[in-house]
């Protein structure tokens, strides 16, 4: 409930920041302050959260041993379909040039400036100037600069401690998940305050630029959706075919968490709903119950795919062209920064704010995804969710131990309830018209 509030609410900032800024240009871009103290709560929880569900994350799951055969081939999937994404991500942002036709004035440089929001050194352009700039030399100041790529490198070295220290760092990953939960309510309580921040980003974007600027927001939405339907019928569709099951099967199962992720872009609303049924549909409950948690902090496809295309946009509006070694070290620094950012919406502002400050590109681009990260989160969220219930089906089949006899029994009572994936699947639904005929009939 709270989610689908936020959501309308969110919704209701989006059109009344349109018409605002139409009818009241003036006062309307004044409203970029709202935007910008949003967006200073989002630099404010990067360090924190970062820290605590990284580190977290690497050491419950880096000693390999323990992990065993499953989890070794669960990782080895998980890096392989992340690393498609970003390349999809990477690859449809330079097709379609998502940022090209805003402009610098789409958003106020001078305040951004003055709000700390803005980088003031050139971006760095040489592989050694990106390379030794990933090592920290003060993990205080790091954190105090939010340079994400400082702060993983850190973190990495501190998880791999924690995995050699053993039982006398139990203390430490106690109090490390007692953080990392305080800071996901942290961040939810900052993203309350989103549709301030939403109506003054659309606003004054509107007010400065008129309702011509919609447009390019429409080719930004259109790019990553577009990105989207690319990974999940490509990669997916691939991945469905080793596990030899039919991914059209598949969504139809998963339809009712699916939605649920789409309407609240939160993939933490859908995971209960979503273990039960990749259950139902022939998973073993012991891959179910391991590869889903691990998948929200190692599989975030949807959330990958866009970090990677929401940098080449901010790139852009800036007039940066990224080689393709800077490119691929983006992919790379991605990889690990986006670990972990499920469960809250609009979280990934906090990384991509932190990967555009560590490569010194100005993150005016977020003050402008701002306006519409909530249509963009719901996609994203949903790929999320689909990604990792493919995840399950895949080790399954990887370890030989996929029921394909439930699969075909539950797919088979799907079919008889009917409902909306009925009208897109009339041979089942006829076969189950053509038996209750027959039962009337006797």
């Amino acid at each position: 409930m709270k989610h689908s509030k936020l959501t309308w609410m969110i919704f209701a900032a989006l059109i009344l920041g349109v018409v605002f800024g139409h009818f009241c240009p003036h006062y309307a871009v004044k409203m970029k302050t709202l935007a910008v103290i949003f967006l200073r709560m989002v630099k404010m929880i990067i360090a924190p959260l970062l820290f605590a569900t990284l580190v977290r994350g690497l050491a419950s799951h880096g000693d390999v041993k323990k992990l065993g055969k499953v989890g070794l081939k669960t990782i080895i999937y998980f890096e392989i379909v992340t690393t498609l994404a970003l390349i999809i991500g990477l690859f449809m942002g330079n097709i379609f040039n998502p940022g090209h036709g805003f402009g610098t004035a789409a958003a106020n440089p001078q305040l951004l400036k003055e709000a700390g929001l803005m980088a003031v050194t050139a971006p760095m352009t040489s592989v050694s100037e990106i390379v030794y700039n990933i090592f920290p030399t003060s993990i205080v100041q790091a954190m105090s600069e939010g340079n994400l790529l400082q702060i993983v490198v850190f973190s990495i070295f501190f998880a791999i401690a924690i995995c050699a220290v053993g039982e006398k760092a139990k203390p430490v990953m106690t109090l490390l998940e007692s953080v990392s939960q305080v800071m996901f309510k942290f961040t939810e309580y900052v993203m309350y305050f989103a549709p301030l921040g939403i109506f003054g980003a659309i606003a004054s974007t509107v007010g400065l630029n008129g309702l011509s600027i919609l447009k390019n927001y429409f080719k930004v939405i259109f790019s990553l959706y577009a990105a989207l339907i690319v990974f999940v019928f490509l990669v997916l569709f691939i991945a469905c075919k080793y596990a030899k099951i039919s991914l059209r099967n598949l969504l139809r199962v998963i339809q009712e968490p699916a939605v649920l992720a789409f309407t609240t872009a939160s993939s933490e609303a859908a995971f209960p709903k979503a273990i039960d049924l990749m259950e139902r549909f022939g998973v073993p409950q012991n891959i179910v119950s391991f590869v889903m948690p691990t998948g929200y902090t190692f599989n975030l496809d949807g959330s990958t795919l866009y970090l990677a295309m929401a940098v080449i946009f901010c790139a852009q509006i800036n007039g940066i062209e990224l080689g393709l070694t800077q490119q691929l070290i983006i992919m790379l620094a991605l990889m690990l920064t986006s670990k972990g950012i499920a469960g809250v919406p609009r979280v990934a502002l906090v990384v991509l704010a932190g990967t555009l400050a560590s490569f010194n590109i100005p993150l005016i681009g977020v003050a402008i995804l701002l306006g519409i990260d909530q249509i963009l989160d719901m996609g994203r969220t949903t790929v999320n969710l689909v990604g990792n219930c493919v995840a399950t089906v895949v080790i399954a089949r990887w370890e030989n131990c996929f029921d394909y006899d439930k699969m075909n029994n539950y797919i088979q009572e799907c079919d008889k309830e009917g409902g909306f994936w009925s009208l897109i699947a009339p041979k089942p639904l006829a076969k189950t018209v053509e038996v209750t005929e027959k039962i009337e009939d006797k």
